[in-house]
Formats: structure tokens, sequence, C-alpha cells
């Protein structure tokens, strides 16, 4: 909800505070580097404190940020909010599945991050329509969805908190394999970690390519109205969700009907979800209309399909080092992809046009399907014997 706020309401701040293209990606690009530095840092934490604190810390720290952002007076100010958004918002994905690793099993992983990963749908489904109660004619309305959906992370802190215990998250929790523990330099030394790196790059680039310019893409690229627009987004993100959890049942469906490994039948569903964003090539051909809005809701729900997919695999690496891996591999994604929102700023300035950048996020995830046929081998069990790049 706090990243969407930001895109759902990119043209009327754009206009208000005389932003160009160009500086609206500066501030993806803010937030993507910051996100990354909060990769590596939490990544680290979350192995080495309780999750029952750290997660509503890092919780708390990037919802007061994000309600700040509605303060701002200038693109410097919104800029600096940004970065710490982003910065605090890494925290989350090295607490969320080291949570995940430690409840469920390798089976039941992909549709245990399917849920996970839903909840960003879910978050983007509702954000939209606040943001249509919220804003009017008056100069600066947008400011209050800033402040309201910031507000709503501090209620999930104190759920958090009185739900549950400091003994359910402890390490011993976590189910060992029985082999002897991999050192985290032999992982990220592996073919598997690099391939991973491909991948979640790839991810990187469809995901947030269209939730930061889908809006911009719908309203000056395609001249459709703001209220279309947010309620399109809405939409669009049902097709996400629909996507993320129905990745993770096709995959545990796999596994039980067909004995595939865990491995394979994730592979099997990436490879499909990768099929779905290739539409992405048909936009430069679509006009207004219903065939157009089709295709960016299939490109969505093979986007989001990714996700589990990708923390399984990162799942299997280790028992040990799940929140090291995590924000490592958050920290090459999101600090090679994030200046790719300037370029497309700039490209958009220039040529007036989104549709290349969305064609080439649409064809991104390919990276990683050659990656993992060409890197990892199928492999049965966690921890699988890794092998060294050369």
């Amino acid at each position: 909800m706090d990243r969407v706020a930001l895109s759902g309401a990119s043209v009327r701040i754009s206009a208000e505070l005389g932003l160009s293209d160009t500086d609206y990606g500066n501030l993806e690009l803010a937030f993507g580097w910051s996100f990354a530095v909060g990769s590596i840092t939490f990544g680290f934490l979350a192995d080495r404190f309780s999750l029952y604190w750290l997660y509503p810390f890092v919780l708390v720290s990037w919802s007061v940020v994000g309600m700040a952002s509605g303060w701002t007076h200038g693109f410097n100010d919104l800029l600096v909010c940004r970065a710490l958004l982003g910065f605090f918002e890494a925290g989350h994905w090295p607490c969320a599945l080291k949570t995940t690793y430690m409840l469920l099993n390798e089976k039941e992983r992909t549709l245990g991050n399917s849920i996970l990963q839903s909840g960003a749908s879910i978050g983007a489904i509702i954000t939209p329509q606040i943001i249509l109660l919220l804003v009017n004619d008056e100069h600066g309305s947008w400011r209050n969805v800033f402040v309201v959906v910031g507000s709503i992370g501090l209620w999930w802190a104190v759920a958090w908190l009185l739900i549950l215990r400091p003994r359910d998250l402890e390490q011993s929790s976590i189910k060992k394999t029985g082999v002897d523990p991999i050192s985290l330099r032999s992982i990220v030394f592996s073919r598997q970690f690099l391939a991973l790196a491909i991948l979640v790059l790839g991810f990187q680039i469809v995901w947030h390519t269209y939730r930061v310019w889908l809006m911009k893409f719908l309203q000056t690229g395609r001249g459709y109205s703001e209220e279309f627009a947010l309620n399109f987004n809405s939409i669009y993100y049902v097709f996400t969700d629909i996507g993320c959890i129905l990745a993770g049942l096709l995959s545990l469906w796999l596994v039980q009907h067909y004995g595939l490994t865990a491995n394979r039948s994730r592979r099997l569903v990436y490879f499909g979800a990768c099929t779905l964003t290739s539409a992405s090539v048909l936009l430069p051909w679509l006009d207004k209309g219903a065939l157009l809005l089709m295709t960016l809701l299939m490109i969505g729900a093979g986007a989001l399909a990714i996700a589990p997919c990708y923390y399984g695999f990162l799942q299997d690496l280790s028992s040990d080092h799940v929140g090291r891996l995590t924000g490592l591999l958050a920290l090459w994604a999101w600090a090679i992809a994030s200046p790719i929102h300037s370029l497309l700023g700039f490209i958009a300035d220039r040529f007036h046009s989104y549709d290349h950048g969305l064609v080439f996020a649409g064809i991104a995830p390919w990276a990683g399907a050659i990656a993992l046929t060409l890197l990892w081998k199928n492999q049965a069990t966690t921890e699988p014997h890794l092998e060294k790049t050369s």
C-alpha cells in the first residue's frame, strides 16, 4: 500500500510539484537503492536477532516514513521520504521468508509464499480505492492518502505483538534436514545462487516496472481518466493476486498428483509465468480498448506468479542463511534494476511513450528461465549439493 500510494497518485503529484517523468523515475531510483541497502542490512539482522521484535520495528518505521511523505513540500523532501521508506521496507522480506521457512515444509512452501505475497496484491487492490475516496479538486488532497495508508501499518504491529510470542519464532523451531550446514560463502559462489540472481533481476524488472509506470501509461500514454485508471489498477492487482495464488496451488498439485519434486514443479510454473508476461510485446500495437486491458491483466498475473517460485528456490538453498540470502539477492536486484526507472523516465520525456519500457520488462523474466535450465539441476530436497561457478 505504501508503494502504490505514490504510483497511484503519480500523475496528480507530478502536476502539482512540477515533476518530469525523469524526476518521477529518480524517486523510484532513490527508493530502490535504499531498498538494496536495507535488504542486506536487515537480511543479516534477521538471522541474528529475534523476528518477534525486528519485524514490527521495520514495519512501524516504514509506516511512519510513509505518513511523512504526505507532509513534504517539494521534490527533495519527497525524495528523502522515499529513500527512507525503501530502507525500512526492505526488512519485510528477510523477516517474512524466514517466518514461512520456520512454519512450513518444503512441499507446502510455494503455496505458503503465494499466500504471503498475495498480501501485496490485496494492498494494491485497496489503495486505488482509498485514493479515489480521499482526493478531490483541492490542491494537495493527495497528501491525505499517504497519512491514511501509512497509519494502517501501525495496527499491524499491534496485532503482531498481541497474537504471537517470542518463542513462536525462535531459531530452534527451524526444521533441520540432517545434513551438515553449508557455509554462506559456498552458497554465494554456487551455480544455483547465480541462477537465482539472474531470476530475481528479471522478476524485479517486470513487477516493479508495471507497478511504477502503469498509471502513467494508462493516463498519459493511452488517454484514460484518473478514475478509470485507478479502478483498473485495482482490477490489475486482483489478477496479480490470482496469478500468485494459482502458482502456489499449481505447484502443490503437480507435486501431489504427478510426483514431481518441489523444484521441478516450481520450474514448470515459472516457465508458464514467463509466457504470460511475454504478452507485453503486443502493447505497441494495441490502442485504447478491451484488448489492451486484457493484455495488461495477463501480464500482471504472470508477473506475480513468479514470486512464490523464486521464494521457494531461495529457501531451498539453506536452512541457516535464509535472511542473509534474501538480503544479498535483494541488494543485487534492487541496485541493478532501480536505475531502469530513471532511464524509462528519460525515454518517456523524449519520445512521449511508455511502450518500450513495458515491452522490455515483460520479456526480462526469460533470462531467469534460461539460467535455471543451464545452471540449476533439479533437486529433490532442501540444501542441495551446490555446484561452484567457474
